[in-house]
């Protein structure tokens, strides 16, 4: 669907009034279509503006022209310009949208399973868990986990961080979870013990890594996109691909859950089932997502947030809506982390934690009065 066509012919103000009175009404079906095709056409402008914007010289027009092989000789890319955008650019413009979308929809999967906006999968210990797999992959890898490891090739680390990402949702679900309701403020502090604990293990493991792995582990953990690959690509792309596919099955169930897991359950939903897809979808997603750009924080938090505010709970819409406006943000927080300090690059976690830490705050002192804390 064309934004002209979600218009259905009708003058963007005329569109805008009936939005605006629907919204007023409480149906904002029609308004979360319509911000789904927007946040499309944003997310393709976005990932066009990323391969063209750097240090090489290469227009718009001409890469499009390029890629779609109508170039003329004269209007075509040089060599240099190529490897430039085919093995740098635009594999890190693919794996900003993949692990913007993971990030975002886990933390929209996890504010719908724990029925409070403040989960988050770098907040709650599930990101440090999925560094931790990661880091015992890269430090152990070479050692005492080399034969299971080779087993597995380029998917070692994805599969490292998954079972750490994997294993801290689970206790953090089990922690938190009595009785079929689940305490906000135990939720926080386990996942900050649980968070503290993977890190301190981590910091053990950075201590006793060689030079080689220390230069791995580095910038890594600060969360970059920097040596985004082709190889990363098909390691970790087919996991978050599989764990974002499962997500719109899960919409209806996250939906019913909000009113508790026993109306749920009276409403025909498989409850316990409906967890266990949404924790391994989580770990899935957050642990590629963590094995290829390290620790991206904040992300699984505003994007929902503010969807939530705009469109609504239904995760009909917002599910989907999260991972367009996710993989956009990330790709934007990317193109400021390598042309804000040019020709340095900042780690692309810093930027989001500027962004996301005020935020979480805002969303903190906002809902404190109902929220228990």
């Amino acid at each position: 669907m064309t934004p002209s066509e979600a218009m259905g012919g009708r003058s963007a103000p005329e569109l805008a009034g009936e939005l605006l009175h629907a919204w007023r009404r409480g149906d904002r079906s029609r308004l979360a279509r319509f911000v789904i095709v927007v946040l499309a056409a944003l997310a393709l402008a976005t990932f066009a503006t990323s391969i063209v914007t750097g240090a090489a010289d290469a227009s718009l027009g001409n890469v499009l022209r390029w890629l779609a092989g109508e170039a003329a000789a004269d209007q075509g890319l040089s060599a240099r310009d190529r490897i430039i955008i085919l093995d740098i650019r635009l594999p890190r413009a693919v794996l900003g949208m993949l692990v913007g979308a993971a990030l975002a929809v886990s933390g929209a999967v996890m504010q719908g399973l724990f029925r409070n906006p403040l989960a988050d999968p770098g907040l709650v210990g599930v990101s440090s868990g999925a560094s931790l797999g990661a880091v015992l992959a890269i430090v152990l890898g070479s050692a005492a986990l080399a034969p299971l490891l080779a087993l597995f090739g380029v998917y070692a680390l994805p599969l490292g961080a998954f079972c750490g990402g994997l294993a801290t949702t689970v206790l953090l679900y089990r922690i938190a979870t009595r009785g079929g309701q689940t305490s906000v403020a135990t939720m926080l502090l386990a996942g900050i013990a649980l968070g503290a604990l993977a890190n301190a293990v981590t910091g053990v493991l950075v201590f006793i890594a060689d030079d080689k792995q220390l230069r791995d582990l580095t910038f890594w953990g600060l969360g970059s996109l920097a040596g985004a690959s082709w190889t990363k690509i098909a390691a970790a792309g087919p996991i978050i691909l599989l764990a974002l596919a499962t997500t719109p099955f899960l919409a209806r169930g996250l939906n019913a859950i909000t009113l508790g897991e026993a109306a749920a359950f009276h409403m025909g939903i498989p409850v316990q089932r409906l967890k266990n897809i949404a924790i391994l979808s989580v770990a899935a997603a957050t642990g590629a997502s963590v094995a290829v750009c390290g620790g991206i924080g904040f992300v699984g938090i505003v994007v929902p947030h503010l969807l939530r505010l705009v469109i609504g709970p239904d995760h009909r819409y917002l599910l989907p809506a999260a991972a367009l406006l996710g993989g956009t943000m990330l790709i934007f927080a990317d193109m400021l982390a390598r042309t804000i300090v040019s020709p340095a690059e900042l780690p692309i976690g810093i930027i989001t934690a500027f962004v996301g830490a005020p935020f979480f705050l805002w969303i903190l002192l906002r809902g404190r009065s109902h929220m228990g804390l």
